[in-house]
């Protein structure tokens, strides 16, 4: 089984953000075969871990009433071991800090950013809760990717905030891409989407989930109430789908990942 990566600058954890949380809970459980724990709602504002075969592997959170215009979205987390000196480095890299660094209490140090092309993006500072424990096998995180606007700047940017070490893997005026590590050991991409992303979307971070059947699942997931945004089509990386949920928020599916190397997308 795969072993996830979470050494500092790597992707350790996703949450969602829901404009319905228990309705959510039944899409993904139905989608991805989540069961769920619910933390104490004075202490940790009733957010719900969910798991796969018995390993943590995501987040829900319902929208509070400040949130209640805020878009449905999965938030990628990456792995620090000194939150405030991540939110310095983001600021000093032309980031903006959304959420500042918080405890939560037990379980480690959290913040929100945007990075210098305003997509958000948080940072984890972990203690008890070390992040996911599964990566790569069905109804698990797959890949991890940036859909930028700019993407000069993107790529400056996560390297100076993050200290990535980014690897070239396409630079054609049809695929600019950089993965954050090379081959096997890559963990996120970086992909220039300025002549993809519809007018009025914003750059965005997007989550691939791992599936057994691509098609099954897309169909599945129509029949639970999701839109479809891209249909599933066979790439390099095996066979993708870009879904929206029932409340909008997207995501990905991939069928036939392997373990590691360069999960691009498109």
């Amino acid at each position: 089984m795969p072993t996830p990566d979470l050494t500092p600058g790597a992707p350790c954890w996703v949450d969602l953000l829901t404009t319905d949380l228990e309705k959510a809970k039944e899409f993904y459980s139905e989608l991805f075969g989540w069961t769920y724990e619910t933390g104490d709602q004075e202490m940790y504002g009733g957010y719900t871990t969910a798991f796969r075969d018995g390993r943590m592997v995501a987040g829900l959170m319902g929208k509070m009433e400040e949130q209640a215009a805020a878009p449905d979205a999965w938030t990628v987390y990456f792995k620090t071991d000194d939150i405030n000196a991540t939110a310095s480095a983001v600021s000093a890299a032309g980031g903006q800090v959304y959420m500042p660094p918080m405890e939560v209490p037990e379980q480690g140090h959290m913040a929100v950013f945007g990075d210098s092309d305003g997509a958000a993006f948080g940072s984890w500072q972990a203690a008890e809760h070390t992040g996911f424990l599964a990566v790569a096998e069905p109804g698990t995180p797959a890949w991890f990717e940036l859909h930028a606007r700019d993407y000069d700047s993107a790529v400056a940017f996560y390297a100076k905030a993050l200290g990535w070490d980014l690897a070239v893997m396409g630079d054609t005026t049809d695929f600019r891409y950089s993965t954050y590590g090379e081959g096997p050991e890559s963990k996120a991409g970086i992909f220039d989407a300025a002549n993809d992303l519809p007018d009025g979307v914003p750059p965005h971070w997007l989550v691939y989930w791992a599936v057994e059947d691509a098609d099954q699942t897309v169909e599945k997931a129509t029949a639970l109430g999701a839109e479809v945004v891209l249909p599933a089509v066979d790439t390099p990386f095996g066979r993708m789908a870009q879904l929206a949920d029932p409340w909008g928020a997207p995501f990905r599916i991939t069928q036939d990942l392997g373990q590691g190397g360069e999960q691009a997308g498109q």
